[in-house]
C-alpha cells in the first residue's frame, strides 16, 4: 500500500514542479525563491525511488538509487533557507535587502549542507527495509535526536512566514510550516509510514503558493512604480 502512496506523492510533486516552472516562465526571470523547485525535484526522485523499490527489488541497483536520495536531501533541502530569505526580501523588509542578510542566508545554507553531508551520506550504512509493502534502504548510521537541519530550515520558513503574514496578510507559509513541524512530531495511528510524507508535500505546496502570491503582488505594484503619479 505504501508503494502506491509514495508514487502518488511523486505525481503530486511533478504537478507542483510544473506549476513552479510555469511561474518562473511567466515572471521571465529566475529568483532565489525558485530554488524551491530543486527541492521539489529532489522529492520527485525520493518518492519515485521508494515507490518503485518493491518492483526494482533488493540489490545493488536499489541501494545506489537510495544512496542518491540521501545526497539530494543533504544538498537540496538547506536551499529552503535561501528561499525563506528571498520571501522576506520580497515583503519589503529593509534589513532583508541588505548584503549582510544575503551573506548570512548563504552562510547558513552552506553550513547546513556541510553538516548534513557529514552526519548523513558521508558515513551512511544502508540496510534494506520493507514496511507496509514499500522497499527502501535506510541509513543505520543516521544521528540520534532531532533533525537539526530540518529544524533550522523550519525556523527560517516560520520567520519568513510570520513577516509575510504581518506585512502582506499572507498567513499560509506560517500555517504550512506549523503543520509540517507538528505533523512530523506525532505518531499517527495509521498502518503506514508514507502518510507522514504528506506534511512535506503540504509545506512545499505552501512555499510555491507563496511564490505565486508574491509574483502577483509584484505584478500589481509594477505599474505603480512606472507611473508614480497615477
Amino acid at each position: 500500500m505504501d508503494s502506491f502512496i509514495f508514487l502518488c506523492f511523486a505525481i503530486a510533486y511533478i504537478a507542483l514542479l510544473v506549476w513552479g516552472v510555469a511561474l518562473l516562465f511567466k515572471r521571465r526571470r529566475a529568483t532565489a525563491s525558485d530554488l524551491a523547485l530543486l527541492v521539489v525535484l529532489g522529492l520527485v526522485y525520493d518518492n519515485t525511488v521508494i515507490g518503485l523499490g518493491a518492483i526494482i527489488g533488493e540489490g545493488a541497483a536499489l541501494e545506489v538509487l537510495n544512496s542518491a536520495r540521501y545526497w539530494l536531501h543533504a544538498l537540496l533541502t538547506p536551499l529552503l533557507v535561501l528561499v525563506a530569505w528571498h520571501v522576506l526580501r520580497r515583503t519589503g523588509l529593509r534589513w532583508a535587502r541588505t548584503v549582510w542578510a544575503a551573506v548570512v542566508a548563504l552562510g547558513v545554507t552552506a553550513a547546513l549542507v556541510i553538516y548534513e553531508a557529514i552526519v548523513g551520506p558521508l558515513q551512511m550504512w544502508l540496510v534494506a527495509d520493507r514496511e507496509y509493502g514499500a522497499l527502501s534502504y535506510n541509513n543505520e548510521n543516521a544521528p540520534d535526536g532531532p533533525p537539526i537541519m530540518v529544524l533550522i530550515v523550519a525556523l527560517a520558513l516560520l520567520l519568513a512566514g510570520t513577516f509575510a503574514w504581518v506585512r502582506t496578510r499572507w498567513p499560509w507559509l506560517t500555517v504550512v510550516t506549523v503543520i509540517m513541524v507538528a505533523g512530523s512530531s506525532i505518531t499517527l495511528p495509521v498502518p503506514s509510514t508514507a502518510i507522514v510524507n504528506a506534511f512535506e508535500l503540504i509545506l512545499l505546496i505552501g512555499i510555491v503558493a507563496t511564490i505565486a502570491f508574491q509574483d502577483r503582488t509584484s505584478a500589481r505594484r509594477m505599474p505603480e512604480s512606472r507611473y508614480p503619479d497615477r
